[in-house]
Order: structure tokens, then C-alpha cells, then sequence
């Protein structure tokens, strides 16, 4: 029996015994008199067991059977992977004949924070006419739908990711999956394939999913902006209040905003309150070296002078034990996302290069699709020489004729002849 239903036996005992009427004992369970003279001629023929109520444990009209479940399962996993529950109960009605409601099909939460985070970017007008469209990138629990890290970039970028995702990290720790789009940040959507990815069977990450496989986190990528329904609805309310609240203060800059965002949250935060399902926090302890993870990486080969380059940047290797050299060795090169280089030997730092600037701003230097497509040999490359195509036979001329008597090779000149006749011109 239920919490609710626990008190009714002694209550029906007693009506039974005389000891209380039927109206008293309606009154104290907040039934009808009607209902309470059904509930002793339960108890009478069937003792407390026939107390709970008759459709415990049977299954509703709507409840869909196990056959059904398991179609609208495989179809929501195969051939409809990643459609939005309106999209999905469309396609299920229409071609197989389902007609199945949202709420069966919808997305549960997950129960815990921590457990998953939805990570996306809205470019909009946040300054309206005081200063430039920009984008705010922002991470949301997926328990509680609050936003647990925020910041403006001026356009969708790594370096906006990855530092929203550093803030999570630092404030509150490692999230077990993050729920994004297909943007090329997240993953690669080229078609170009190196033997080695063919012989895994998947390609190389992007910089953005190396840091994700170093954190141990696993990434869902989204179908539609629909699949994002919750944090696509934070932006709907932020594009409201947050532009509010900066015209309110005069904020028109990045800088400005991005000093306020959180003193917003933390308000956001308090005025928002929605508890997890689950008590249990899934975040995982920080790893100390998060600036190294959260980096764009390249490999470089030690030039003969013991220094390696990225892009217009020198960096000096120093010799390694007992002086040796690291010239032609093949090292890894990581551009943090503050500006720093650092030179990894197996995975540990070699040497550190300071940032170049204060407003380091972290920019993959190649595109994994451009560093996988067939380069064009430069000018001094070796190349396989051709065979020269064959040309056509001509026919073989006739014999000279030596020339007659009186032609001019037949006759010497004199020295003084032709010292006579100087050339002109």
C-alpha cells in the first residue's frame, strides 16, 4: 500500500468493530460515504489486501506494448537519429503508421548535474545599436537547464569553447558528456582521409576533441537547433534579460560585458533555482594540467639549429642529457589557449614560450581537411620524369649535291679581302 492509502485499514477496522460511523471514517479519508462503504465490503470478503486500489499494477489504455516500444526504439535510434520529438512523432505517424505522443518520445533529463552539459553559441544583437553583433557562447546543466559558464566572442569560435569550458572545469569540474551541434569546433565534417584513418575506420579528431578525449568526456552531436530545445530556450530568455540588464548599465563592449556575465549568472542562478532529480553531482576532479589540455596541437620536426616553428614563431629547444641533440626528431607543439607554446617530449613540458600578447586570441592554424589533402611539390622537388611522347615519322630527305665550281665555298679569301670589307652594324 501507498503512503495515503496505510491509514485506511484501521479505519475500516473500526467501522467494522462499531466503534466509528461511516460518515467519520469518510470524513478522516477525504471519501464519499459511498466510497467508504465499498472499501469495508473489500476488507470484509478480502481482508487489507483488497484495500489498494484496483488498477495498481495493470497497464494504462496508453501504455504502448513491448513489441511497439522496441519499433519506435529502433526507429529512433537508426533512421531518425537526432530528430526533435515533434519532427519524430511527424515521421512515425506519417510513414509507419505510430501515432505515438511527444511525452513518449521526448528526451528525460539527466538526473544529476554534472552528468551532462549542453554547450552552444547565439550570434546576436546583444548591444543593440551601441556596439557590434557578437556572439555569446554559453554551457548549460542539462539536470537544471542553468547556465554554469558564459562568455561573449565575436564571432562562434574555439577560443570561445574552450573557455567557457574552462570555466565549468575550474568552477565546478568535469562534465561526463557535452551535448553540441555539428559545428566543424566540435567535430570534423570533411571528407578527406588519410591511410591511417581508413585503416582505424574513423578520422583524427579536431583540437577541440583531442581536449575531450585527454578529459575523458563524450560528446552527442544534435541533429537541428531543435534537439537543443533547452539551452535554444535559455537563449530566447537571455536575448530578453541579459540585453535588458547591459542597456540598463550602458555596457556597449566586450571587455564591459564579459566583466559583468558573472555577476548575471550568479543572480540568474539564485532568481532560477531548479533542483537535479538525483542529490549526486557527477563532476569529475579538475586534472592539473587543464591549460595544457585545452590547446591547439602540431606536430614539428627539430630543425638542425635546435628550434622548431609555428607559423611566424621560433622556439629554441634546449639539448637534452649529456647535451645531446633533438635535431630531426619529430616533437609535439602545443599553443595554449592564453598564447603560450610549449613543446611536449613525451608528455611531458620540454620548454615554454611566454604569449605574444595580452589579447591572444587561440585560432587553429590548420584545418584538419588541409592538412590531410595532397600538397603540391615545391619547385626543388624531385619528380618522375615523363617519357616524351612519341612524334610522328617523317620521311628521310634526299642526298646534298656537293656545290658547282663557282660557289662561293669553293673559293678562299684573302686576308686582306676581308679586312677590306669590315661588318656592319
Amino acid at each position: 500500500m501507498s503512503r495515503k492509502e496505510v491509514p485506511r485499514a484501521g479505519l475500516v477496522r473500526a467501522a467494522l468493530a462499531g466503534k466509528i460511523t461511516n460518515a467519520e471514517g469518510a470524513g478522516a479519508l477525504h471519501l464519499t460515504v459511498r466510497q467508504f462503504k465499498r472499501l469495508k465490503a473489500r476488507v470484509r470478503t478480502e481482508g487489507v489486501a483488497g484495500l489498494p486500489h484496483r488498477s495498481r499494477g495493470r497497464p494504462g489504455l496508453r501504455h504502448l506494448s513491448a513489441d511497439l516500444r522496441e519499433q519506435v526504439v529502433t526507429l529512433m535510434t537508426t533512421l531518425y537519429d537526432g530528430f526533435n520529438d515533434v519532427h519524430l512523432t511527424e515521421k512515425l505517424r506519417e510513414q509507419h503508421a505510430l501515432p505515438v505522443s511527444r511525452a513518449t518520445v521526448r528526451r528525460d533529463r539527466a538526473p544529476a548535474l554534472g552528468q551532462l552539459a549542453q554547450l552552444d553559441g547565439s550570434p546576436f544583437a546583444w548591444f543593440e545599436e551601441r556596439g557590434p553583433v557578437s556572439t555569446l557562447h554559453g554551457v548549460i546543466d542539462d539536470a537544471t537547464s542553468l547556465p554554469l559558464a558564459l562568455g561573449f566572442r565575436p564571432t562562434e569560435d574555439l577560443h570561445g569553447y574552450f573557455t567557457v569550458l574552462s570555466q565549468v572545469c575550474r568552477t565546478y569540474g568535469v562534465p561526463t558528456t557535452l551535448y553540441g551541434d555539428r559545428l566543424n569546433v566540435f567535430q570534423r565534417n570533411d571528407r578527406h582521409w588519410t591511410l591511417e584513418e581508413e585503416l582505424r575506420g574513423k578520422q583524427d579528431p579536431t583540437h577541440f576533441g583531442r581536449a575531450l578525449q585527454d578529459l575523458g568526456v563524450g560528446f552527442i552531436a544534435a541533429q537541428s537547433p531543435q534537439a537543443k530545445g533547452r539551452i535554444e530556450r535559455l537563449w530566447a530568455t537571455l536575448q530578453d534579460r541579459l540585453t535588458s540588464e547591459l542597456r540598463l548599465r550602458g555596457i556597449a563592449t566586450l571587455e564591459a560585458a564579459n566583466a559583468y556575465l558573472p555577476e548575471f549568472l550568479a543572480d540568474f542562478q539564485r532568481r532560477f533555482p531548479t533542483p537535479p532529480a538525483s542529490p549526486t553531482a557527477a563532476w569529475r576532479p579538475v586534472p592539473r594540467d587543464l591549460e595544457l589540455i585545452l590547446s591547439c596541437r602540431y606536430r614539428r620536426v627539430v630543425a638542425r639549429d635546435n628550434t622548431v616553428q609555428l607559423g611566424g614563431r621560433w622556439l629554441q629547444v634546449p639539448p637534452g642529457p649529456g647535451g645531446a641533440s633533438y635535431a630531426g626528431r619529430r616533437l609535439e607543439v602545443r599553443e595554449l589557449l592564453d598564447g603560450r607554446l610549449v613543446v611536449m617530449l613525451d608528455g611531458r613540458p620540454l620548454v615554454t614560450q611566454p604569449s605574444p600578447s595580452p589579447d591572444f586570441v587561440l585560432t587553429p592554424r590548420t584545418a584538419p581537411s588541409a592538412d590531410r589533402r595532397p600538397r603540391a611539390a615545391s619547385p626543388g622537388a624531385h619528380r618522375p620524369l615523363r617519357q616524351a611522347p612519341a612524334l610522328p615519322a617523317t620521311p628521310r630527305a634526299a642526298p646534298r649535291t656537293p656545290p658547282p665550281p663557282r660557289h662561293p665555298w669553293r673559293h678562299a679569301f684573302k686576308r686582306e679581302t676581308r679586312l677590306s670589307h669590315p661588318i656592319k652594324g
